[in-house]
């Protein structure tokens, strides 16, 4: 293996907390919510993730790129977080059926990541202090220039993000001789959402985040289905309408993560920041219907109100995150409607929750 001289470089937070590194390449800077995520598998998953859009990611897993990158295992066209920030960076892989390194994965889509980091000690911090803006760079002297840029970096709190990520044009996918026809919201959706919806015998067609219910409802569609996706759910006022028209009509309803926060808002309930937020392929859920656990995959900053949810008449919780109580899934009372917080679809992750698109189905045929 040959040895590649790195610059230098660091990540710089926004409260001028500082930690360095080695660039992995590209050099530049690149600016973001700091976040990490624990899983120790499917980074290739994790990147393109449009749920990542606008995140400098910390992966706390100790080596990344083992197992290089391969072109199907892909939730998105390109990759979707801002930039990467990891331990022990591999430029060499093991994998017989791997199509890039991880390096030239990042250098296709001119994505800056940074290596070397003691990203126990990073997380650690994020644990501490919370999610927030951020900016990796190899501009090692330029520091002062950087805090003024990163000073400009609008919050997460309040940033629509759906725009950035949604298809422009509606497309289909899955077959379309399928029994079942679904129209989906896309906010930020991963493709495993497709596969699997397809996979019980659906034909999908996605829409742009702005699209109206009547758009929808055009395609005569079986059942709707709402979207993960990146940012504050609260100016996604016309995916909340679009929420609240199918609920009215009592047509089965699916949503999940940020969908769910839409559904949640369509019914009165807010959302809010969380403080580091829900990342990762092992977070414990208990399905309060059946009484079982679930071992679940989660990405998500944002979680809706637990107290105002308990009191709204028209909600029922249907599951907690075990290690915060916080809500992880609802259904609307009397409307054919569900929504979890977590990622059925897993990619990464295991699949407890898979159970949850057999639902969906079944809940199109009652209707």
């Amino acid at each position: 293996m040959k040895y590649k001289q790195r610059k230098k470089a660091l990540i710089l937070l926004a409260d001028g907390t500082i930690f360095y590194g080695k660039s992995i390449g590209k050099e530049g800077s690149a600016f973001g919510e700091v976040c990490f995520n624990t899983g120790t598998t499917g980074y290739q998953e994790i990147f393109t993730d449009p749920s990542y859009y606008g995140q400098l990611m910390v992966t706390t897993n100790a080596h990344i790129g083992n197992y290089g990158t391969k072109s199907d295992e892909v939730e998105s066209d390109n990759i979707k977080i801002a930039g990467l920030i990891c331990k022990n960076f591999s430029f060499e892989y093991s994998r017989p059926g791997a199509d890039l390194s991880l390096e030239e994965f990042f250098e296709k889509y001119n994505t800056l990541a940074i290596a070397d980091v003691d990203t126990r000690a990073l997380v650690s911090y994020i644990r501490d202090h919370g999610a927030m803006n951020a900016v990796i760079t190899t501009e090692v002297d330029n520091i002062e220039a950087l805090k003024k840029q990163l000073a400009e970096v609008p919050s997460m709190v309040g940033l629509e993000l759906a725009s950035k990520v949604s298809t422009k044009e509606p497309y289909y996918f899955g077959n379309e001789n399928a029994t079942y026809k679904i129209a989906a919201l896309d906010i930020g959706i991963k493709k495993n959402i497709l596969r699997n919806l397809a996979n019980r015998d659906a034909y999908v067609k996605v829409f742009p985040y702005n699209s109206k219910f009547e758009d929808l409802e055009a395609f005569n569609p079986d059942g709707y289905f709402l979207s993960n996706g990146p940012g504050d759910p609260e100016p996604l006022v016309e995916a909340q309408e679009v929420a609240r028209e199918i609920i009215k009509r009592d047509r089965p309803l699916f949503g999940i993560c940020l969908g769910h926060q839409v559904i949640a808002l369509a019914n009165g309930i807010s959302s809010y920041k969380m403080h580091n937020g829900h990342r990762g392929i092992n977070h414990p859920v208990k399905n309060l219907i059946t009484g079982k656990g679930e071992i679940t995959s989660q990405n998500h900053g944002f979680a809706i109100n637990r107290a105002e949810t308990e009191a709204n008449p028209n909600v029922e919780i249907t599951h907690l995150h075990l290690n915060d109580d916080t809500v992880a899934g609802i259904k609307i009372k009397g409307k054919n409607c569900f929504s979890v917080q977590y990622h059925p679809e897993a990619s990464p992750g295991p699949n407890d929750s898979v159970y949850l698109f057999d639902q969906f189905i079944e809940n199109i045929k009652k209707a």
